[in-house]
């Protein structure tokens, strides 16, 4: 599992032009699965991230989480993540899952979130979307099972 990890000040996501997924300061996360990824991947991706401190105190040091700044997280599903450009200049995407085990391990990736007391918003699993995020900082990371790293 692979997730890129953004520090957000607001965020959205927009589908059909309907916004479907809104949130302030946060998280913006674009989340890859691939057909190796299990519970376990999901369990401790989801644990790292409402846990990372990527957030600065009164003091300006990274130091506070997600949980702590009470902010939110806005999760986007992105099989791209796993797209391969090795080879050729188009992207070979055989490492992302299929849609039904990839949509299966997002929905508990985001449910393990919700379960550390985080407002969680989607978009919408396998759907064009617009995502629109202010990168605060800019703070990004990139973030994979241990697995797989």
């Amino acid at each position: 599992m692979r997730v890129v990890v953004q520090r957000s000040k607001e965020a959205k996501v927009v589908v059909d032009e309907q916004v479907v997924g809104q949130i302030d300061r946060g998280l913006m996360l674009l989340v890859g699965v691939t057909h190796e990824d299990t519970e376990q991947d999901v369990n401790w991706l989801a644990d790292k991230i409402a846990g990372l401190r990527i957030f600065e105190d009164e003091a300006e040091k990274m130091n506070l989480s997600v949980q702590d700044i009470q902010g939110s997280i806005l999760s986007v599903s992105q099989f791209t993540l796993y797209g391969d450009c090795r080879s050729g200049k188009r992207p070979s995407f055989t490492s992302a899952a299929r849609p039904e085990k990839a949509e299966l391990l997002y929905e508990q990736f985001n449910q393990r979130l919700r379960s550390h007391g985080l407002q969680v918003e989607t978009g919408v699993f396998g759907a064009n979307m617009d995502v629109t995020f202010t990168n605060w900082g800019p703070v990004t990371l990139l973030l994979d099972s241990p697995t797989r790293s």
